[in-house]
């Protein structure tokens, strides 16, 4: 029920067009009950009386009603369509704010392909779910009832048949929809998988050309692509049964029907039933079966629609584990950073800490590197000052304030952060750039550029500053992709700048240049810089050396080669490789 008034409040403005349908649907189911009765009526008070004016009044009265039921049925398909659409493209919305509302630790826990499937397969399923439930739903019960009302004013004891079939298909058809539902369950989680391998191929080609692996990656996408094909089949083949079910249904009671119904007449003389009763009896048979076929679809796409709707549902009831607190702060002072007895896990399980005990001081417009091995914390360690995360135990302050009592969009606009994979977007250069500051302009965005060093590489360009980036930034290297994100955070001038291994790619001529140009231009902002080469950090104010999560050493450069095992280590091997 829970799941039902979530998806419901994605109807909003389409509401209206959700309940007139249900009206012009049951209009038109009362019309084509009507139609039989005046079938009868022209059969026995017209044809078999041989009176020309009945079969004309009758006949009209036929083309008035059959014309009023199309109306109505073309009206019922248009808004049903209309609402059904309305109502998926607020869907979509919903789960696609709902997903900019997340965490990371939220995030986490769908996968970018998960998150696709339901976005587009699972919508597009619902979808189709509401358009029949806000017209077949309410005409298949309708019709069912209606025609069992006329059928038995017309002969109760004939229409005693169809009181006997239905609870027998209905059973059948139950079982058959039991047994459907968990292999739809299970294709739709396939097809995040094939969604998953999709993706990492596409962005991944060259890697997988460069190795020569498209084989091996074929075969990966035909197994999964396999297994929703078999899944398929084996719920096509237990759906397949419907179809036989109904039409022993349909034929038998049509038989039955006929059989009964002309020894009636013929042993009463037409005093209990007449040919025109008896032509409208079939009729009704073939409507009430027809409704129970309908369900059948029902059932059919229901079960495909609760899958989907399930998946969905797990979207919007996930509570962001990240919200702005009452009075939030909306003004950070300066860049100072502070460490309380911080200890952070990504599990909250406190056996599986990535980050332990740490306590540590940074004052506004100082610069600190950041080193370490892999996995010891340091992407954790700056995660925590942005709010990307909260710490699982301790305090996080920025600017003399516990981070979590800010504004988070505001804590978020002065901490810029650059990280080693950073994302460039297709558009132009500009436009990318203009993530940091909307309202930039030319100026600016030239001198942020100089500031990272990327105006060089991007005067070669043909088109300068306008040149298109393809997605991703594929049409530029690592080392142009890196500066041209250093100065998109340069643009937000930010009280903060973490840089997350994001000279990486550079040569160290270009990195001195960069480090050079940060403690010229933003003097009052302070610097995060982590780094995998010492040449990169060795002239920061201090040095945050991380191990197991721990702070091994801080100091400056010269302290730490005396005072730090880890870090004399580091720097005489790299010493040593660059001799």
């Amino acid at each position: 029920m829970e799941m039902l008034k979530s998806l419901a409040k994605s109807v909003r403005e389409y509401k209206k067009l959700a309940l007139i349908t249900p009206i012009f649907v049951t209009l038109e189911v009362i019309l084509e009950v009507v139609i039989p009765l005046l079938m009868a009526n022209l059969i026995d008070q017209g044809i078999y009386t041989g009176q020309m004016n009945v079969i004309v009044k009758i006949g009209l009265q036929l083309i008035f009603a059959s014309v009023l039921s199309l109306i109505f049925g073309c009206a019922s398909g248009i808004t049903a369509s209309k609402a059904s659409s309305g109502f998926a493209k607020n869907l979509r919305k919903d789960l696609y704010y709902k997903v900019q509302d997340f965490s990371f630790s939220n995030i986490d826990k769908f996968s970018t392909a998960g998150i696709i499937t339901r976005l587009t397969t699972d919508v597009s399923n619902i979808q189709m779910a509401f358009q029949m439930m806000i017209r077949v739903v309410v005409r298949t019960p309708l019709m069912l009832v209606f025609s069992l009302i006329m059928a038995f004013n017309i002969n109760s004891r004939l229409s005693l048949i169809f009181l006997a079939l239905i609870p027998v298909v209905g059973i059948v058809l139950g079982l058959i929809s039991t047994k459907v539902h968990p292999i739809f369950k299970k294709v739709f989680d396939t097809y995040d998988n094939l969604n998953n391998i999709v993706e990492e191929n596409v962005r991944g080609i060259r890697v997988v050309k460069s190795y020569v692996l498209e084989g091996k990656e074929t075969k990966k996408f035909k197994d999964v692509s396999d297994d929703i094909f078999k899944n398929f089949i084996k719920a096509e083949k237990i759906l397949a049964l419907n179809s036989p079910v109904m039409q022993i249904a349909i034929y038998t009671t049509i038989l039955l029907i006929s059989w009964f119904g002309a020894k009636i007449i013929v042993n009463t003389g037409m005093t209990q039933l007449t040919t025109g009763e008896l032509t409208s009896l079939i009729t009704y048979a073939i409507q009430i079966l027809t409704s129970l076929m309908m369900i059948t679809m029902l059932l059919v796409m229901t079960t495909m629609a609760r899958t989907s709707a399930d998946r969905i549902f797990q979207v919007l009831k996930e509570k962001p584990e990240l919200a702005n607190p009452e009075n939030a702060i909306k003004n950070v002072k300066n860049g100072n950073i502070e460490f309380k007895n911080v200890s952070f896990s990504y599990v909250g399980n406190k056996e599986k800490e990535c980050l332990k005990n740490i306590n540590i001081k940074i004052n506004s417009g100082e610069t600190i590197g950041i080193i370490g091995g892999t996995g010891v914390g340091k992407s954790s360690f700056v995660n925590l000052i942005p709010r990307l995360y909260d710490a699982t135990e301790g305090e996080v302050t920025v600017g003399d304030v516990n981070v979590k009592k800010y504004d988070i969009e505001t804590l978020r606009n002065e901490v810029a952060m650059v990280l080693q994979k950073n994302v460039l977007f297709s558009g132009t250069i500009k436009e990318n750039l203009k993530w940091g500051k909307e309202d930039a302009t030319d100026k600016e965005i030239e001198k942020v550029c100089k500031l990272a060093q990327a105006d060089e590489f991007i005067q070669t360009f043909p088109n300068k500053y306008d040149t298109y980036i393809e997605e991703g930034g594929s049409n530029v290297s690592g080392g142009q992709k890196q500066r041209l994100c250093i100065a998109r955070a340069l643009l937000k001038k930010p009280k903060i700048l973490i840089l997350d291994d994001s000279t990486s790619a550079v040569d160290t001529k270009t990195d001195k240049l960069i480090r050079k140009a940060f403690k010229e231009e933003i003097p009052n902002t302070t610097k995060l810089i982590i780094a995998q080469r010492i040449s990169s950090i060795e002239d920061a104010d201090k040095i945050i050396v991380l191990n197991n999560g721990e702070i091994d050493g801080f100091g400056t450069h010269e302290e730490l080669l005396e005072s730090n095992e880890i870090y004399r280590e580091v720097y005489e091997s790299q010493v040593k490789g660059n001799e």
